[in-house]
């Protein structure tokens, strides 16, 4: 009895390590979303609105639209309620709750918008595929986002689907402009505990130099006399080298 490896078996063995090889990387190579910002088509989902759009191109969508204030990085924000604004035109927003824009340097980079409970996709499985097709993403690039929702990130842009008041949500975001935004954040931290350190510096009172006019010393800081300086021979001076001037040495203990 032989308990070695049939060596005729070894090309077929190999020819199956490869085809299944093949298959892992075709479906590592599915699971990825190649696709840009520029390359997001005018899907109905979407509601007009794209990444990149200037304010003034928002106003011309909807006129009604009322920007926040410009924060210290640049950022500005709005929301879009067609149903609370009886000036907006609905039939463009139908099925929406609302529309949330972040804005940087002009330019639209972030896009949330909430369906209602209503909606034709009622759950999260249900708006993926139907974003899906949409947009022209590869489906199984999906992943899960915190308890129920789905993400998938994209060249240079990342979108996320959940649940929202039984109602499906999509927020599509530009991932440099968050990038952008965070660098911006960082420096200002930066700026501000350098600010913070120089004013506490220039605030923080100097050493009190004293000195002992009988024995010619000074002592600086937390080195003090091994006894009291009589009041009569205690000098108070601004800097050692003002004492030096006036003929006083560094005490001994202070060395």
């Amino acid at each position: 009895m032989s308990f070695g490896l049939n060596f005729r078996a070894m090309p077929f063995l190999r020819w199956i390590s490869l085809t299944f090889l093949l298959l892992l990387t075709g479906i590592t190579a599915a699971a990825q979303c190649t696709k840009k910002i520029a390359e997001i088509p005018a899907a109905p989902e979407l509601l007009g609105f794209h990444l990149g759009m200037t304010k003034d191109q928002i106003k011309a969508h909807v006129p009604q639209t009322k920007f926040g204030h410009t924060d210290d990085f640049g950022v500005s924000k709005t929301t879009i309620n067609p149903y609370f604004d009886a000036t907006i035109d609905k039939t463009k927003f139908e099925g929406v709750r609302s529309i949330s824009l972040d804005i940087l340097d002009d330019r639209l980079t972030s896009l949330w918008i909430g369906y209602d409970e209503d909606y034709k996709a009622k759950n999260v499985e249900e708006f993926v595929k139907l974003i899906s097709q949409s947009l022209q993403l590869p489906a199984t690039a999906w992943s899960s986002w915190r308890s129920r929702g789905q993400q998938m990130r994209c060249a240079d842009f990342e979108l996320i689907v959940q649940m929202v008041a039984r109602g499906p949500s999509l927020r599509v975001f530009d991932l440099a402009a968050d990038e952008t935004v965070a660098q911006r954040r960082q420096a200002k931290e930066e700026q501000d505990s350098t600010a913070a350190s120089a004013a506490a510096e220039a605030t923080e009172a100097p050493p009190e130099i004293i000195g002992d006019k009988k024995a010619k010393t000074y002592y600086v800081g937390t080195c003090h006399p091994e006894k009291e300086i009589v009041e009569a021979n205690k000098v108070v001076f601004k800097t050692t080298d003002e004492a030096e001037k006036a003929g006083f040495k560094l005490a001994k203990n202070c060395h």
